[in-house]
């Protein structure tokens, strides 16, 4: 067997140290989740249990946890649905050169070097300028998509850069109407990247904070609930919900990616059925 290099070990080292950086908040969130009843915010840990977890579900006195998660879990797939609509649209209607569509891109995509705390402030402000009540599903809603909408344009630019016209064209040569070719050939090729789409709206608006947070009104989402319990709670119930969040985080991300894997299994085996059927 050839001998690695040093430079193999150093670079192993680093990524490892890299992965360490990355996840170890994580990680000691979810072990210190699982003190005992007399457990603090630190190490060393007093006992092992899961009764910080059996706390979180119990009534809090402060904070309405599951108030802020079911906000965050409806605004969450607001945002989503809205940035795959929006972002295909885009998609479609960027395939051809319109006047001011450079201009169009850049001004859909500014938002993202905006400091996201200034949208959220200029939003805030518009909507009390306007009259309009601040809530987390208007204002809210809106500071959201300056956020995802850029995201889900880039992706659809660039999936429709490399998508294969001789497609359409076969479907319109038998007959097809314009909605459907898009219905029936457009959207099931394209439908693994709507589904990464789908994925960054959703995660990005869960875990949003800045631009909710001028935004939301009177009712937290979960990020601002979990930033209003660290000035207040003393307690290891704390790292319960964040573990729980994590782990529901990677339960959703584990259901885009299975669906993801169907698509592709599925459109394997139709390629499949029509090769054996020519």
């Amino acid at each position: 067997m050839e001998k690695r290099p040093i430079s193999f070990y150093v670079l192993a080292a680093f990524f490892c140290l890299f992965v360490l950086f990355l996840y170890g908040p994580t990680i000691t969130i979810g072990i210190l989740s699982f003190q005992g009843p007399q457990g603090g915010l630190t190490f060393p840990m007093r006992g092992v249990s899961v009764h910080w977890f059996r706390d979180l579900f119990q009534e809090q006195a402060v904070g309405d946890i599951w108030g802020a998660f079911r906000r965050s879990l409806g605004l969450g797939l607001m945002v989503m649905v809205t940035t795959v609509v929006v972002s295909v649209m885009a998609g479609l209607a960027f395939r051809k050169r319109f006047v001011g569509s450079g201009l169009l891109f850049y001004v859909a995509i500014t938002s993202l070097v905006i400091p996201s705390i200034l949208i959220s402030l200029g939003i805030g402000l518009i909507f009390n300028q306007l009259g309009l009540k601040v809530h987390w599903a208007t204002s809210g809603f809106g500071a959201q998509l300056t956020w995802t909408l850029p995201f889900g344009l880039l992706i659809m630019f660039a999936v429709f850069n490399r998508f294969d016209k001789s497609y359409e064209e076969a479907a319109r040569d038998q007959g097809a109407t314009s909605w459907q070719t898009i219905r029936h050939v457009v959207l099931p090729i394209i439908a693994p990247s709507l589904i990464g789409v789908a994925l960054f709206g959703f995660t990005l608006s869960y875990d949003e904070f800045a631009r909710t947070l001028l935004t939301a009104g009177s009712y937290n989402t979960l990020p601002l609930e979990v930033f209003g319990m660290t000035t207040n709670v003393t307690s290891p119930v704390i790292y319960a919900l964040g573990t729980l969040t994590t782990l529901f985080s990677f339960a959703i991300i584990g259901v885009f990616l299975l669906g993801a894997w169907v698509m592709a299994k599925r459109r394997a085996r139709l390629g499949s059925d029509a090769g054996k059927g020519v």
